[in-house]
């Protein structure tokens, strides 16, 4: 006996690993399916709430896990990307978008398994365009989701036979608040609140000693009630160390599923006799599954249709909660955006790289004006900046590349999102080398200062237009990144072959000051050190411009492969 409950319960865990990884191949196909198209989800979140609802909705559907949405909403919280209001929103539909799940469970395709993974298989190994792979990844995942399931429901027939676990689902039946701290223990522990729905779908379509279900509708509720409020433990776990409208994000989703259970304990046999007029007629052990799943679905709009109008009392209570602490100021060298929270959702983390970077490339204009500054005015402060603007690129630039090593080490991306990365961190490594070229700048300052160098009007003058130059083709270079502009970045490569000439130019007119002797020779290496790295400068743009006509830039476009 011993022996077969150690089989029964590895037989349970095995059939949620295989459920588990089901879901998350799925998850990832269907991502990939997406692909940039993903990221059109972002240009939803106005500030209608209605609008909010239905980006969480679909982002969760494709996701499949609200908690992956949750934890991604509190990521673009914490780096303000998005108001209270706006994640508040797209969190009601995210409960709304994960019980999609537990529907595509209820479909009875025991028959259907087999033919569904090997279609699956043969299109996710044998296809050779992209697109048709990932489909076959998504459909090999859903079918292994459902092998997880078949398993499960065999493991669980045996189970239900036992004395102690009939007396269990009997106290659980009979005491409904144990159904709910049940749920919300089995989804703490397992991190997925459609996982345990799946065992409690299984469960739930096992016959008892009477025949009929061995928890019935009545005793699933709780439990499915415990499983929306242990999902926001996981919501709770990100905001550890974020700012504090990520910890009022966190604290309205808990909010929002605990009043949903609090005020539908009260009712469920009306709720259960609301999703048996809805649910298909049949006996009790052959639709037990789709009726937990409609009051899944039903308890979740609902409960979003009561908070939708007050989502804004819902923010002020939760900034009356959690007040407002002075929160300390993020130092410049540290990464804002970046949240490896989410390295696993490609799509998203993608757009927070690219985010810091361009956080990183806004420092060159001004990093830049500060060696103009220095170098003409010889000013010894602005020589500092320039020192300390470049240590801060210089972690900024490391930190975003690590970051973004890992997104491509994570894998599951698409061979549009790999280049992608590829390009982006070239770009980084060019914005890295340009905030070189101005802190040598401001080393030549230094020197210019520390040795009494003058020189001449014209060649200052000179200088004067090769910086207004360089300026220029920066802030276009940086607005063609940003913006994903191509007619700009087809400018950038103009302007930089115009800077090329002009080093030339004022090259040839130094060595013609140097003939007439108004300029000393001492000067010289100096005075070609300073234009050659404006020029340097330059080069680097136009490898952005490059990157940016290659379709590498901030603002990336849908893409199809």
């Amino acid at each position: 006996m011993g022996n077969e409950t150690v089989q029964m319960v590895f037989g349970l865990l095995g059939g949620l690993a295989v459920f588990i990884y089901g879901m998350n191949l799925m998850s990832e196909g269907l991502q990939k399916v997406a692909g940039e198209k993903m990221r059109s989800v972002l240009g939803l979140l106005t500030k209608n709430p209605f609008v909010g609802v239905l980006a969480g909705a679909l982002t969760t559907a494709v996701l499949q896990s609200s908690s992956a949405t949750t934890v991604m909403v509190i990521g673009f919280v914490s780096a303000g990307l998005m108001n209270l209001p706006q994640a508040i929103s797209i969190i009601l539909g995210a409960n709304i978008g994960t019980t999609m799940t537990a529907q595509l469970i209820a479909f009875k395709l025991d028959d259907y398994i087999w033919p569904i993974i090997f279609i699956g298989f043969l299109l996710f190994f044998a296809a050779k365009k992209p697109q048709i792979k990932f489909v076959g990844q998504t459909v090999f995942g859903f079918g292994l989701l459902f092998l997880g399931i078949m398993y499960m429901g065999s493991t669980m027939k045996p189970l239900v036979a036992l004395p102690f676990f009939s007396d269990l689902m009997l106290e659980v039946s009979e005491i409904p608040v144990l159904g709910v701290i049940l749920g919300t223990v089995m989804t703490v522990i397992v991190q997925s609140s459609s996982a345990v729905i799946a065992v409690l779908q299984n469960l739930a379509s096992q016959a008892g000693p009477d025949g009929a279900s061995i928890i019935g509708l009545e005793g699933a509720l709780p439990i499915l009630f415990g499983s929306n409020i242990g999902t926001t433990i996981t919501a709770i776990l990100a905001t550890i160390g974020g700012s504090t409208n990520a910890k009022r994000t966190a604290a309205a989703h808990t909010i929002f599923n605990i009043s949903g259970t609090l005020i539908f304990m009260w009712f469920i046999p009306q709720f259960c006799g609301i999703v048996r007029l809805v649910s298909p007629p049949g006996p009790e052990l052959a639709i037990i599954s789709r009726e937990i799943a409609n009051a899944h679905s039903i308890f979740n709009i609902v409960c979003t249709l009561l908070w939708l109008p007050f989502v804004g009392f819902l923010v002020k209570l939760v900034t009356r909660l959690l007040p407002e602490k002075e929160e300390e100021l993020v130092a410049t060298c540290t990464p804002l955006y970046l949240d490896y929270k989410i390295i696993d959702q490609p799509v998203f983390a993608l757009h927070l790289a690219t985010r810091e970077l361009s956080r990183i490339a806004q420092m060159i204009l001004p990093m830049l004006k500060s060696a103009e500054k220095a170098f003409f005015e010889g000013d010894e402060s602005a020589v500092d900046e320039v020192t300390e603007l470049e240590e801060n690129i210089d972690a900024l630039q490391a930190a975003t590349v690590k970051y973004m090593s890992s997104i491509f080490a994570g894998g599951g991306l698409t061979a549009h999102q790999s280049a992608q990365i590829s390009g982006l961190m070239h770009v980084a490594g060019d914005i890295e080398h340009m905030g070189d070229q101005c802190q040598n700048i401001a080393e030549f300052a230094r020197e210019k200062m520390e040795k009494g160098y003058r020189f001449s009007d014209r060649a200052v003058l000179e200088l004067s237009g090769g910086f207004a130059q360089v300026k220029s083709i920066v802030e276009d270079t940086i607005r063609a990144l940003n913006d994903g502009h191509e007619d700009l970045a087809r400018d950038v490569l103009v302007q930089e072959d115009a800077l090329d000439h002009l080093e030339l130019r004022l090259r040839n007119h130094h060595l013609e000051r140097l003939e007439r002797g108004e300029c000393s020779p001492e000067f010289t290496v100096l005075y070609t050190d300073v234009l050659h790295n404006l020029e340097k400068i330059g080069d680097y743009c136009k490898n952005i411009a490059q990157a940016v006509l290659k379709d590498i830039n901030f603002n990336s476009k849908e893409y199809a492969e």
